[in-house]
């Protein structure tokens, strides 16, 4: 599988982690979320969580209300609780 806007996949022989990496910034704050093959239950399905996560996220963010051209703090906490959810 490669990598994708926004994703990046993570398989290396020699670490712990294989999985999906979750990165998107706007607006001076950046979003990082690592999903896990063995925590998903294999490639695909950690995908599908990160895509999943990845739209709420540019939707929220895409029609997110700006100072200063800055994120507000509301949304910065909606932000966070999309990505805890998965």
């Amino acid at each position: 599988m490669k990598s994708k806007p926004n994703l990046t996949r993570f398989t290396y022989e020699t670490a712990a982690f294989e999985g999906w990496r979750l990165c998107i910034s706007r607006g001076g704050k950046t979003f990082t979320k690592y999903y896990s093959d063995k925590q998903f239950g294999g490639p695909r399905k950690s995908l599908n969580a990160a895509e999943s996560a990845l739209k709420d996220l540019k939707e929220l963010l895409e029609s997110a209300r700006r100072v200063n051209g800055k994120l507000t703090q509301t949304t910065v906490k909606k932000a966070e609780k999309i990505l805890k959810r998965a």
